[in-house]
């Protein structure tokens, strides 16, 4: 797989819930913060988005998308300064899955959560913006619109496979925006290095065998630069050496299967590029805080009260 699809696949991205939002009038609402992301899509009329912590609001306007990336409170209104109301008082109230405010007509949005599995979201949405505006211009933007829709139609079917239809479609839109986003102006972090055709290619040669004893002159030689250029231009987009980066990446692929598998630490480290488990351990314990005994056992220890909540 490709870098992108890697880390997607460690994400899992589960669909927690989908909603919609009939609003008429002048109408503010006020969302408190949630976990994992948020996806919106605007079907009708427009509306002002507020992020938290940033400053300015964004207008967003039938046909466009939005994501929330980073579990802020946020609001949605006609008037970036108007008062707000909690959004509870209106969905507690939901009929079929659709809030009402001020007897609608005027507005309407629907919306998805979704979850991620294990504790790799920050990898990928720490690069990201706190709202990704996709807009209605663009091909992305339809794709999305349906993608939204069909996810709603899923999550009220009992249909066989909705589940899985459900899970595959917020990969889709994740993937959707992510490609957007990557076209636009230059880009930094791992991501930008993906945006870039020349650590495009050494991203892609490390994450294809990342147990591989790379060097700096085989990474340089993937990416077709010299090896001063090529150090010193993933350092600027990426903020870390490719050494620093691979280390990370190959902990974060043995976290995964220290969560997932009953394999043996010392068949995960060799797996990984270590020559010993002791190696491995102490790497491990400089990356991650603990042990990988010890980080698996927390894992276990958190889906089994998943499991009974």
């Amino acid at each position: 797989m490709d870098p992108l699809s890697d880390v997607l696949s460690l994400l899992r991205p589960r669909t927690a819930i989908s909603a919609g939002l009939d609003a008429g009038g002048q109408w503010a609402i006020r969302f408190p913060g949630h976990e994992g992301i948020k996806f919106n899509a605007v079907m009708q009329g427009a509306c002002w988005v507020s992020v938290e912590g940033e400053v300015e609001p964004q207008r967003i306007a039938a046909g466009d998308c939005f994501l929330l990336t980073r579990g802020r409170p946020f609001r949605l209104g006609t008037d970036p300064s108007r008062p707000t109301i909690d959004s509870a008082t209106i969905y507690e109230q939901a009929k079929e899955g659709i809030a009402t405010c001020n007897d609608g007509g005027d507005f309407f949005l629907i919306g998805g959560r979704f979850a991620f599995e294990g504790d790799h979201a920050g990898l990928l949405f720490g690069e990201l913006p706190p709202i990704v505006h996709v807009r209605n211009a663009t091909d992305q933007a339809a794709v999305l619109r349906w993608s939204l829709g069909q996810l709603a139609i899923e999550l009220k079917r009992t249909s066989p496979g909705s589940t899985l239809m459900s899970d595959h479609l917020a990969q889709i839109m994740l993937l959707q925006v992510l490609r957007l986003w990557l076209a636009g102006e230059r880009r930094s972090g791992w991501l930008g290095a993906l945006a870039d055709p020349r650590l495009g290619r050494a991203m892609q040669a490390m994450h294809a065998e990342p147990a591989r004893r790379w060097t700096l002159a085989g990474l340089a030689a993937e990416a077709g630069m010299s090896r001063t250029s090529f150090a010193e231009r993933f350092r600027d987009v990426v903020g870390q050496t490719p050494f620093d980066y691979l280390s990370g990446w190959r902990m974060r692929l043995a976290a995964d299967r220290l969560r997932r598998t009953e394999d043996s630490v010392a068949a995960i480290g060799y797996s990984a590029g270590y020559a010993s488990e002791g190696a491995f351990s102490s790497a491990f314990r400089r990356a991650m805080g603990c042990t990988p005994t010890q980080y698996r056992r927390t894992a276990a220890a958190v889906l089994s009260a998943q499991d009974r909540a």
